[in-house]
């Protein structure tokens, strides 16, 4: 398998790369805790280095990436605050990004969730800082504030935009983006899912932030899109 295998990196985003085999092209990261897996996806070595294989059905920011994504607010050595880390899967990805000398402040509210997250990642990732908490409250969380190079955003909160203003406020460093990937139907399912968009985007816009980007993620994921901004308040 090695002999067929080709490794390029990213076009755009430094630590992401393609991996080329059997006439495929697969994102993936480079793996910070070789020989193990986190949501038993594939892993694939060449010349001694070890690449996770990333899922955008299984992630949204690969999702995003896939799609001709232009910025993302994960780079290497970076200090990242992620909301709604579930079980861990988009945080592996953003471990492998931001290495060893990078920190991802994980904040998930789900007791059951984060118990899956310490078992099977935190264990082993240590630039990975779990934190058990509602994101509704920024304030409570343990860490130091205005430190956070990026912030990416994953919950499935009625105010999402909301949710995204306020941790920013608290946590985020003037100039420093943020990505959240908007579920139109956990805000309101009574209105078309374009027409949520433009609503959460407007709360963003009127709240500090410049809007970079925003792409649909379909068919990755069904009524969701990924929004980039950057925090200038």
């Amino acid at each position: 398998m090695e002999g067929e295998v080709k490794v390029r990196p990213h076009e755009r985003f430094p630590e992401v790369y393609w991996v080329e085999f059997d006439d495929e092209r697969r994102l993936s990261t480079r793996n910070l805790t070789p020989g193990r897996t986190v949501y038993d996806e594939r892993l694939i070595t060449l010349n001694a280095v070890e690449y996770r294989l990333w899922d955008p059905y299984r992630s949204k920011l690969a999702a995003f990436i896939v799609k001709g994504g232009k910025q993302i607010s994960v780079k290497p050595g970076y200090k990242i605050l992620y909301l709604g880390a579930g079980t861990g899967t988009t945080v592996s990805h953003v471990s492998d990004i931001i290495g060893e000398s990078g920190k991802v402040y994980s904040v998930e509210f789900s007791a059951r969730a984060m118990r899956v997250l310490l078992d099977n990642l935190c264990r082993y990732r240590r630039n990975v800082y779990p934190i058990l908490a509602d994101a509704r409250l920024p304030e409570r969380y343990p860490i130091p504030k205005s430190e956070m190079d990026g912030l990416y955003c994953d919950i499935a909160q009625p105010e999402q935009a909301r949710i995204l203003v306020e941790n920013s406020e608290v946590y985020l460093k003037r100039g420093g983006l943020a990505m959240i990937a908007l579920k139109a139907r956990s805000i309101d399912v009574t209105k078309p899912p374009s027409q949520v968009f433009e609503e959460e985007t407007r709360i963003l816009e009127g709240n500090g932030f410049k809007i970079l980007q925003t792409l649909k993620l379909e068919p990755y994921d069904k009524d969701h899109a990924m929004v980039v901004g950057e925090w200038n308040p």
